[in-house]
């Protein structure tokens, strides 16, 4: 894959972990992570970083029954936006990004 491609990809993966969550992020790594080492570690912080979001959402899920939650949900909503946007603006950049807040469950 050229590194064109590669940025493109990338960017996508971390743009469609916005609308989707975990879904674009896990078909983004199994079928992209051997088509080279950037978008191999771009994906792979995108489903770590989108894996720890949903588990975020989830304990909001729970605690919303005593109200707090939906100030955990709201929270998590904004922090997915906004640092997905900055790792996509950084993946069509040719740079790497690290998300913070995110939990590594997928090793290099």
């Amino acid at each position: 894959m050229t590194p064109e491609d590669q940025r493109l990809w990338a960017t996508l993966t971390h743009v469609g972990g916005i609308f989707s969550n975990v879904l674009v992020p896990v078909i983004g790594y199994l079928l992209l992570r051997d088509r080279g080492r950037f978008v191999r570690e771009h994906t792979r912080v995108a489903l770590n970083f989108h894996i720890t979001m949903a588990i975020a959402y989830f304990v909001g899920a729970l605690t919303s029954v005593l109200g707090i939650g939906f100030l955990v949900i709201a929270a998590v909503g904004i922090v997915s936006i906004v640092f997905g946007i900055l790792a996509a603006l950084a993946a069509n950049q040719g740079q790497f990004y690290r998300y913070p807040l995110s939990i590594e469950f997928v090793k290099p």
